[in-house]
């Protein structure tokens, strides 16, 4: 099933795009209708798209009664649901935004504007707290480490690399393979952006505390922990040679740091008094060279499906491009 939008107003900057606003939610009733409303008010000819994750409460009613399209994802995880969205919904331009009513709705305009200008992939919403209770110091502290590591490992990255306020282009969307289930989707499209090197920005935007009686879903600790573990399987899968010469370097130094006292003792002595050292030493050696030949296969493999998503990629048209050629 394919969900396409209606053309929207024609106004500076946004032409006749087809615009998408995609809210996932779970447990977003006192919430949602003001993000509905409040998009609806910044972006009068978007359509906007409410996919309820298996909420307990009345978020779906509360979206379809602010005049959202609402729809259901039944397995549990924004990553479903993200996935969800980005293979049914059809537009030029998509909006992702959460269902807790902290983001700045009039900055989409500015963020659609600079997608569109500068035809851009992806626009993220870095988050600029307006209150103290807006953003806690943990949630804060623990993005600046994860930040700080993509950028080590993936060169230059964003400053809110776990913002979920994102606009994107439709070529963006429909060549992103999303593979995580929860909230490690924010790592995931960042992650997508830098490795294909797609030309992105990002706009400071205000954030706000939830509404009263709203809820946050996150956990500090396990969502920290799940968005490393990410991290680290997809510097593995996309940085193969890499992550397996690094384990293979730390196995042949435990092998020649295992291997001295037996060479010095067998160039005095002439004998080798510790065989059973002398086998491990030479297991190690073997296991660092079998990892780095791994290394040397995987990171093959892995330019080939860089390829493939550069191709699906490229089977769209830049941002705006639509417009100008019908």
């Amino acid at each position: 099933m394919k969900i396409s939008t209606p053309d929207a107003r024609k106004s500076a900057g946004l032409d006749h795009a087809k615009i998408a606003v995609l809210v996932p939610c779970y447990n977003e009733e006192v919430a949602v209708a003001k993000v509905v409303k409040a998009f609806r008010a910044a972006l009068p000819g978007a359509t906007i798209f409410v996919f309820d994750n298996n909420s307990t409460d009345n978020t779906a009613a509360a979206a379809r009664a602010a005049g959202a399209d609402v729809f259901q994802e039944r397995h549990q995880g924004k990553g479903f649901v993200v996935r969800r969205m980005f293979t049914d919904v059809e537009a030029d331009i998509y909006v992702l935004v959460d269902g807790d009513a902290t983001y700045h709705a009039p900055s989409a305009r500015l963020m659609i504007e600079r997608l569109l200008s500068e035809r851009l992939d992806m626009v993220v919403g870095n988050r600029v707290d307006q209150d103290e209770a807006a953003y806690r110091a943990g949630h804060r502290t623990g993005n600046r480490l994860l930040t700080s590591f993509v950028a080590y490992v993936f060169g230059p990255s964003f400053k809110d690399m776990l913002s979920g306020y994102r606009v994107f282009s439709r070529r963006f969307v429909k060549s992103f393979p999303v593979l995580s289930g929860g909230f490690e989707i924010e790592t995931e499209l960042t992650i997508h952006a830098l490795e294909l090197g797609l030309p992105a920005a990002e706009i400071d935007t205000p954030y706000f505390s939830r509404p009263i009686g709203s809820v946050s879903k996150l956990n500090t600790w396990r969502d920290g922990f799940r968005i490393l573990r990410t991290i680290v399987n997809l510097y593995r899968a996309e940085r193969p040679l890499m992550f397996f010469t690094g384990i293979g370097l730390v196995l042949a130094l435990a092998s020649i740091g295992f291997a001295i006292p037996i060479v010095v003792t067998f160039l005095e002595t002439g004998l080798v008094p510790r065989l059973p050292t002398a086998i491990l030493s030479m297991g190690l050696m073997m296991l660092a060279s079998l990892s780095v030949a791994v290394g040397l296969v995987l990171d093959t493999v892995t330019r080939g499906r860089r390829e493939v998503k550069l191709l699906a990629y490229l089977a769209h048209r830049a941002p705006g491009e639509e417009r100008r050629r019908t």
